[in-house]
């Protein structure tokens, strides 16, 4: 599920002209993250969830911004194994397409 009140507040908080670059960054460096997921040892997965928590709450993809705090909250118990990456990547990818292809539609 994507926020779109906050992909607004957003857009509002840098201007058009900034949106898709702010976008774009914001994606690129989260991409980087959810690339690594799959090797990351799980004494830091932890600072990566976290990571990927605020970025999802950022570009208001608040369902992933969830799991991501599930995620964080296992590492933070020490049970960093319990995360189920696949289950992030998935919806991280499935979320970003949803993003991009509604921010599309809104353009058109």
């Amino acid at each position: 599920m994507i926020d779109w009140t906050r992909v607004d507040e957003l857009r509002a908080e840098v201007g058009d002209d900034g949106f898709d670059e702010v976008v774009d960054l914001f994606l690129e460096e989260t991409d980087e993250v959810i690339a690594r997921l799959l090797e990351v040892d799980d004494s830091a997965l932890g600072s990566d969830m976290h990571f990927l928590k605020g970025s999802a709450l950022n570009l208001g993809l608040s369902e992933l911004a969830k799991l991501c705090q599930d995620g964080e909250r296992l590492c933070g118990a020490g049970q960093a194994a319990m995360v189920d990456r696949g289950v992030l990547i998935h919806a991280y990818h499935s979320a970003k397409a949803s993003f991009r292809d509604e921010i599309a539609r809104r353009a058109a």
